[in-house]
Protein backbone atom coordinates (compact mmCIF):
# COMPACT_ATOMS: atom_id res chain seq x y z
CA UNK A 1 0.00 0.00 0.00
CA UNK A 2 1.03 3.89 -0.58
CA UNK A 3 0.83 5.64 2.11
CA UNK A 4 1.72 9.48 2.92
CA UNK A 5 3.36 9.72 6.44
CA UNK A 6 3.06 12.98 8.25
CA UNK A 7 6.55 14.03 9.76
CA UNK A 8 7.28 16.39 12.21
CA UNK A 9 11.06 15.58 12.87
CA UNK A 10 9.87 13.68 16.51
CA UNK A 11 10.48 10.18 17.75
CA UNK A 12 6.35 9.33 16.85
CA UNK A 13 6.42 10.01 13.25
CA UNK A 14 9.69 8.20 13.17
CA UNK A 15 8.72 5.22 14.61
CA UNK A 16 5.50 5.63 12.28
CA UNK A 17 7.66 5.47 8.94
CA UNK A 18 10.35 2.83 10.37
CA UNK A 19 6.97 0.57 11.17
CA UNK A 20 5.19 1.31 7.97
CA UNK A 21 8.19 0.49 5.87
CA UNK A 22 8.94 -2.79 7.63
CA UNK A 23 5.40 -4.24 7.20
CA UNK A 24 6.43 -3.73 2.98
CA UNK A 25 4.40 -0.77 2.53
CA UNK A 26 5.36 2.26 0.09
CA UNK A 27 6.07 5.15 2.38
CA UNK A 28 6.50 8.80 2.03
CA UNK A 29 7.43 11.62 4.12
CA UNK A 30 5.72 14.97 4.12
CA UNK A 31 6.09 17.56 6.38
CA UNK A 32 4.16 20.36 7.09
CA UNK A 33 5.79 24.64 7.42
CA UNK A 34 3.15 26.89 9.31
CA UNK A 35 5.62 29.52 10.69
CA UNK A 36 6.71 32.21 8.70
CA UNK A 37 7.71 35.20 10.91
CA UNK A 38 10.11 36.33 12.85
CA UNK A 39 8.53 35.72 16.01
CA UNK A 40 11.18 34.46 19.05
CA UNK A 41 9.95 31.11 21.21
CA UNK A 42 11.24 28.54 23.43
CA UNK A 43 12.36 25.40 21.91
CA UNK A 44 9.74 22.47 21.56
CA UNK A 45 6.69 23.81 20.37
CA UNK A 46 4.86 23.75 17.72
CA UNK A 47 4.51 27.47 16.50
CA UNK A 48 7.33 29.62 16.22
CA UNK A 49 11.05 29.65 14.86
CA UNK A 50 11.73 28.26 11.17
CA UNK A 51 12.04 24.16 12.08
CA UNK A 52 15.21 24.48 11.25
CA UNK A 53 16.03 21.74 13.35
CA UNK A 54 13.10 20.02 13.34
CA UNK A 55 13.06 19.95 9.30
CA UNK A 56 16.77 18.58 9.50
CA UNK A 57 15.87 15.59 11.68
CA UNK A 58 13.04 14.84 9.96
CA UNK A 59 14.86 14.65 6.57
CA UNK A 60 17.81 12.63 8.36
CA UNK A 61 14.61 9.91 9.75
CA UNK A 62 13.53 9.88 6.31
CA UNK A 63 17.21 9.33 4.48
CA UNK A 64 18.01 6.26 7.08
CA UNK A 65 14.49 4.62 7.17
CA UNK A 66 15.12 4.93 3.13
CA UNK A 67 11.85 7.22 2.21
CA UNK A 68 11.46 10.43 -0.21
CA UNK A 69 10.77 13.44 2.28
CA UNK A 70 9.00 16.48 1.21
CA UNK A 71 8.51 19.69 2.65
CA UNK A 72 5.30 21.53 2.43
CA UNK A 73 4.48 24.89 2.79
CA UNK A 74 1.42 25.62 4.06
CA UNK A 75 2.25 28.80 5.79
CA UNK A 76 0.08 31.40 4.08
CA UNK A 77 -2.61 28.80 4.61
CA UNK A 78 -2.13 28.32 8.38
CA UNK A 79 -1.63 32.12 9.30
CA UNK A 80 -5.46 33.00 6.90
CA UNK A 81 -7.21 29.50 8.29
CA UNK A 82 -6.19 29.19 11.67
CA UNK A 83 -3.59 31.73 13.30
CA UNK A 84 -5.74 34.41 12.60
CA UNK A 85 -9.26 33.12 14.22
CA UNK A 86 -7.13 31.89 17.05
CA UNK A 87 -5.88 35.31 17.49
CA UNK A 88 -9.04 36.88 16.79
CA UNK A 89 -10.88 35.05 19.47
CA UNK A 90 -8.31 35.17 21.77
CA UNK A 91 -8.27 38.89 21.79
CA UNK A 92 -11.71 38.68 22.33
CA UNK A 93 -11.41 36.63 25.48
CA UNK A 94 -12.00 33.90 24.51
CA UNK A 95 -9.83 30.52 24.47
CA UNK A 96 -9.50 28.53 21.60
CA UNK A 97 -7.67 25.73 20.84
CA UNK A 98 -5.12 26.24 17.77
CA UNK A 99 -4.70 22.28 17.68
CA UNK A 100 -7.64 21.58 16.73
CA UNK A 101 -8.13 23.95 14.41
CA UNK A 102 -4.92 23.16 12.85
CA UNK A 103 -5.91 19.10 12.51
CA UNK A 104 -8.89 19.50 11.04
CA UNK A 105 -7.84 22.11 8.55
CA UNK A 106 -4.32 22.03 7.84
CA UNK A 107 -2.97 18.64 9.07
CA UNK A 108 -5.78 16.92 7.81
CA UNK A 109 -7.07 18.54 5.35
CA UNK A 110 -4.82 20.64 3.35
CA UNK A 111 -1.98 18.29 3.48
CA UNK A 112 -2.92 15.41 1.94
CA UNK A 113 -4.66 17.17 -0.36
CA UNK A 114 -1.65 19.44 -1.40
CA UNK A 115 0.79 16.45 -1.45
CA UNK A 116 -1.74 15.22 -4.30
CA UNK A 117 -1.52 18.38 -6.25
CA UNK A 118 2.07 18.36 -6.29
CA UNK A 119 1.95 14.78 -7.74
CA UNK A 120 3.00 12.41 -4.91
CA UNK A 121 0.46 9.17 -4.98
CA UNK A 122 -0.88 7.06 -1.83
CA UNK A 123 -3.88 5.62 -0.63
CA UNK A 124 -3.60 7.02 3.22
CA UNK A 125 -2.48 9.13 5.10
CA UNK A 126 -1.04 8.24 8.69
CA UNK A 127 0.52 10.12 11.78
CA UNK A 128 1.77 9.77 15.07
CA UNK A 129 -0.98 10.23 17.09
CA UNK A 130 -2.23 8.25 19.81
CA UNK A 131 -5.41 7.25 18.85
CA UNK A 132 -7.32 4.05 17.02
CA UNK A 133 -9.36 4.34 13.68
CA UNK A 134 -11.25 1.03 13.49
CA UNK A 135 -14.27 0.42 11.11
CA UNK A 136 -17.66 -0.72 12.79
CA UNK A 137 -19.81 -3.61 10.59
CA UNK A 138 -22.70 -3.00 12.70
CA UNK A 139 -23.18 0.70 12.57
CA UNK A 140 -21.03 1.11 8.87
CA UNK A 141 -19.21 4.04 10.81
CA UNK A 142 -15.43 5.00 11.17
CA UNK A 143 -14.97 4.88 15.11
CA UNK A 144 -12.08 7.13 16.65
CA UNK A 145 -10.92 5.48 19.87
CA UNK A 146 -8.80 6.28 22.30
CA UNK A 147 -5.02 5.32 22.22
CA UNK A 148 -4.15 2.62 24.55
CA UNK A 149 -2.55 4.62 27.45
CA UNK A 150 -5.29 7.63 28.83
CA UNK A 151 -2.09 9.91 29.33
CA UNK A 152 -1.34 10.04 26.02
CA UNK A 153 -4.62 9.97 24.12
CA UNK A 154 -4.73 12.60 21.70
CA UNK A 155 -8.36 11.69 20.25
CA UNK A 156 -9.87 14.78 22.01
CA UNK A 157 -7.16 17.20 19.52
CA UNK A 158 -9.02 14.94 16.29
CA UNK A 159 -13.08 14.95 17.19
CA UNK A 160 -13.22 17.21 13.86
CA UNK A 161 -12.41 14.93 11.75
CA UNK A 162 -15.29 13.46 8.93
CA UNK A 163 -16.04 10.44 8.15
CA UNK A 164 -14.77 10.81 4.97
CA UNK A 165 -11.36 11.75 6.70
CA UNK A 166 -11.40 8.64 8.88
CA UNK A 167 -11.16 6.29 6.09
CA UNK A 168 -8.30 7.36 4.73
CA UNK A 169 -6.33 7.84 7.87
CA UNK A 170 -3.87 5.46 9.58
CA UNK A 171 -2.94 5.85 13.56
CA UNK A 172 0.12 2.96 13.75
CA UNK A 173 0.70 4.17 17.38
CA UNK A 174 -2.79 3.65 19.01
CA UNK A 175 -2.19 0.30 20.49
CA UNK A 176 1.32 1.51 21.78
CA UNK A 177 2.60 2.89 25.09
CA UNK A 178 4.80 5.91 24.60
CA UNK A 179 7.95 3.75 26.76
CA UNK A 180 7.38 0.99 23.73
CA UNK A 181 7.68 3.84 21.13
CA UNK A 182 10.75 5.16 22.67
CA UNK A 183 12.02 1.54 23.03
CA UNK A 184 11.20 0.10 19.49
CA UNK A 185 12.88 3.52 18.33
CA UNK A 186 15.73 2.82 20.51
CA UNK A 187 15.84 -0.99 18.82
CA UNK A 188 16.28 0.22 15.34
CA UNK A 189 18.58 3.30 15.92
CA UNK A 190 16.47 5.94 14.97
CA UNK A 191 18.24 9.25 15.33
CA UNK A 192 15.43 10.89 17.25
CA UNK A 193 15.15 8.26 19.72
CA UNK A 194 15.85 10.44 23.09
CA UNK A 195 14.31 13.48 21.34
CA UNK A 196 11.84 15.04 23.97
CA UNK A 197 8.18 15.50 22.89
CA UNK A 198 6.79 18.80 21.74
CA UNK A 199 3.31 19.27 23.00
CA UNK A 200 2.99 23.12 23.47
CA UNK A 201 1.38 25.30 20.47
CA UNK A 202 3.70 28.35 21.71
CA UNK A 203 5.97 28.83 24.40
CA UNK A 204 6.55 32.51 24.79
CA UNK A 205 4.93 35.84 25.76
CA UNK A 206 1.11 35.76 23.79
CA UNK A 207 1.93 39.84 23.68
CA UNK A 208 4.85 39.25 21.43
CA UNK A 209 2.79 36.25 19.39
CA UNK A 210 -0.28 38.62 19.00
CA UNK A 211 1.99 41.95 18.31
CA UNK A 212 0.09 43.53 21.26
CA UNK A 213 0.98 46.59 22.95
CA UNK A 214 -0.21 47.29 26.84
CA UNK A 215 -3.76 47.32 27.99
CA UNK A 216 -3.92 48.36 31.06
CA UNK A 217 -7.21 46.90 32.60
CA UNK A 218 -8.84 45.97 35.92
CA UNK A 219 -9.02 42.77 38.00
CA UNK A 220 -12.06 42.80 39.57
CA UNK A 221 -14.32 40.37 41.86
CA UNK A 222 -18.19 39.67 41.26
CA UNK A 223 -19.49 42.46 43.07
CA UNK A 224 -16.94 45.30 41.06
CA UNK A 225 -14.53 45.50 43.53
CA UNK A 226 -10.80 46.20 42.46
CA UNK A 227 -8.60 43.67 43.49
CA UNK A 228 -5.38 44.49 40.92
CA UNK A 229 -4.39 45.46 37.40
CA UNK A 230 -3.51 43.81 34.30
CA UNK A 231 -1.59 44.99 31.00
CA UNK A 232 -3.95 42.80 28.35
CA UNK A 233 -6.79 40.07 28.55
CA UNK A 234 -4.78 38.31 26.14
CA UNK A 235 -2.53 36.98 29.00
CA UNK A 236 -5.82 35.02 31.19
CA UNK A 237 -7.45 32.37 30.97
CA UNK A 238 -10.33 30.77 32.50
CA UNK A 239 -9.61 29.00 35.23
CA UNK A 240 -6.03 30.11 35.86
CA UNK A 241 -4.85 30.84 39.74
CA UNK A 242 -1.04 31.76 38.56
CA UNK A 243 0.45 35.02 37.68
CA UNK A 244 -2.76 37.09 39.32
CA UNK A 245 -0.40 38.56 41.80
CA UNK A 246 -3.47 39.59 44.18
CA UNK A 247 -2.85 39.05 48.13
CA UNK A 248 -6.21 37.63 49.19
CA UNK A 249 -7.07 35.49 52.05
CA UNK A 250 -7.62 32.02 49.93
CA UNK A 251 -6.31 31.40 46.05
CA UNK A 252 -8.44 33.70 42.98
CA UNK A 253 -9.18 31.96 39.63
CA UNK A 254 -9.92 33.75 36.60
CA UNK A 255 -13.73 33.14 36.33
CA UNK A 256 -14.38 35.87 33.29
CA UNK A 257 -13.01 37.88 31.05
CA UNK A 258 -14.69 40.80 30.12
CA UNK A 259 -12.85 42.72 26.37
CA UNK A 260 -16.00 45.34 26.50
CA UNK A 261 -15.10 46.54 29.76
CA UNK A 262 -11.17 45.33 29.35
CA UNK A 263 -11.32 43.71 32.96
CA UNK A 264 -10.50 40.54 34.36
CA UNK A 265 -13.27 38.64 36.76
CA UNK A 266 -11.70 36.56 39.49
CA UNK A 267 -13.42 34.84 42.20
CA UNK A 268 -12.50 32.02 44.83
CA UNK A 269 -12.50 28.21 44.14
CA UNK A 270 -16.39 27.89 44.55
CA UNK A 271 -17.10 30.26 42.06
CA UNK A 272 -15.20 28.28 39.55
CA UNK A 273 -18.04 25.32 39.15
CA UNK A 274 -20.95 25.14 36.55
CA UNK A 275 -23.17 22.40 35.92
CA UNK A 276 -24.22 23.34 32.11
CA UNK A 277 -22.71 24.02 29.31
CA UNK A 278 -23.92 24.48 25.30
CA UNK A 279 -22.02 24.49 22.66
CA UNK A 280 -22.35 24.83 18.85
CA UNK A 281 -20.14 23.42 15.62
CA UNK A 282 -21.07 20.02 16.61
CA UNK A 283 -19.37 17.02 14.45
CA UNK A 284 -20.64 13.49 15.26
CA UNK A 285 -17.89 10.62 14.69
CA UNK A 286 -19.39 7.36 16.17
CA UNK A 287 -22.87 8.62 15.62
CA UNK A 288 -25.46 9.93 13.46
CA UNK A 289 -26.99 13.19 14.24
CA UNK A 290 -28.60 12.20 17.73
CA UNK A 291 -32.07 13.52 18.61
CA UNK A 292 -32.77 12.08 21.97
CA UNK A 293 -30.62 12.57 25.19
CA UNK A 294 -28.27 9.90 26.09
CA UNK A 295 -25.40 9.68 28.62
CA UNK A 296 -21.68 9.79 28.21
CA UNK A 297 -18.63 11.07 29.55
CA UNK A 298 -16.89 14.44 28.40
CA UNK A 299 -13.93 16.30 28.24
CA UNK A 300 -13.58 19.96 28.22
CA UNK A 301 -9.56 20.20 27.91
CA UNK A 302 -7.41 18.00 26.65
CA UNK A 303 -5.84 17.43 29.86
CA UNK A 304 -8.68 16.61 32.19
CA UNK A 305 -10.51 12.95 32.93
CA UNK A 306 -13.57 12.41 31.17
CA UNK A 307 -16.67 12.53 33.68
CA UNK A 308 -20.33 11.81 33.45
CA UNK A 309 -22.66 13.86 31.39
CA UNK A 310 -26.02 13.79 30.08
CA UNK A 311 -25.95 15.40 26.42
CA UNK A 312 -29.15 17.05 24.93
CA UNK A 313 -29.14 17.14 21.07
CA UNK A 314 -30.53 20.44 19.93
CA UNK A 315 -30.93 21.78 16.48
CA UNK A 316 -27.33 22.74 15.86
CA UNK A 317 -26.41 22.45 19.28
CA UNK A 318 -25.76 20.18 22.70
CA UNK A 319 -26.22 20.84 26.27
CA UNK A 320 -24.51 18.83 28.20
CA UNK A 321 -25.16 18.47 31.83
CA UNK A 322 -22.55 17.15 34.36
CA UNK A 323 -23.66 15.03 36.78
CA UNK A 324 -21.32 16.97 39.37
CA UNK A 325 -20.48 20.19 38.81
CA UNK A 326 -17.24 20.78 36.73
CA UNK A 327 -14.26 24.10 37.47
CA UNK A 328 -13.60 26.34 34.90
CA UNK A 329 -15.78 25.92 31.98
CA UNK A 330 -13.56 28.28 28.91
CA UNK A 331 -15.71 28.82 25.81
CA UNK A 332 -14.24 28.54 22.94
CA UNK A 333 -12.39 25.75 23.92
CA UNK A 334 -13.96 22.20 22.99
CA UNK A 335 -16.27 19.59 24.94
CA UNK A 336 -15.15 16.08 23.38
CA UNK A 337 -18.12 13.54 23.91
CA UNK A 338 -16.70 9.39 24.49
CA UNK A 339 -18.45 5.96 25.49
CA UNK A 340 -15.91 3.89 26.80
CA UNK A 341 -12.96 4.68 24.31
CA UNK A 342 -15.21 5.30 21.90
CA UNK A 343 -15.15 9.24 20.57
CA UNK A 344 -18.99 10.25 20.04
CA UNK A 345 -18.51 13.56 18.85
CA UNK A 346 -17.85 16.96 20.20
CA UNK A 347 -18.36 20.74 19.80
CA UNK A 348 -17.28 24.42 20.97
CA UNK A 349 -18.39 25.87 24.15
CA UNK A 350 -20.11 28.73 23.67
CA UNK A 351 -21.87 28.96 27.20
CA UNK A 352 -21.19 27.70 30.77
CA UNK A 353 -23.91 28.30 33.44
Amino acid sequence: MDILVGVSGGVDSACVLNILKSQGHSVIGAMMKIYDGDIKTIANSCYGTDKKKEIKDAMEVCKMTDVPFHLIDLSKEFNNLVFSEFKKQYLSGLTPNPCVMCNKIIKFGLLPKMAKKIGLKFEKFATGHYARNEFNETTQRYELKKGINPKKDQTYFLYKLSQDELKNILFPLGNFEKEQVRKYALENNIPVAKKTDSQDFYKGDYSDLFDCKINEGKIIDRKGNVLGYHNGIWNYTIGQRKGLKIAYSEPLYVLEIDKNSNCIIVGTKNETFNKTLIANDINWVALNNPTKPFEATAKIRSASNPVDVIVYPLEDKIKVKFKNEISSIAPAQSVVLYQDDIVLGGGTIIEAY
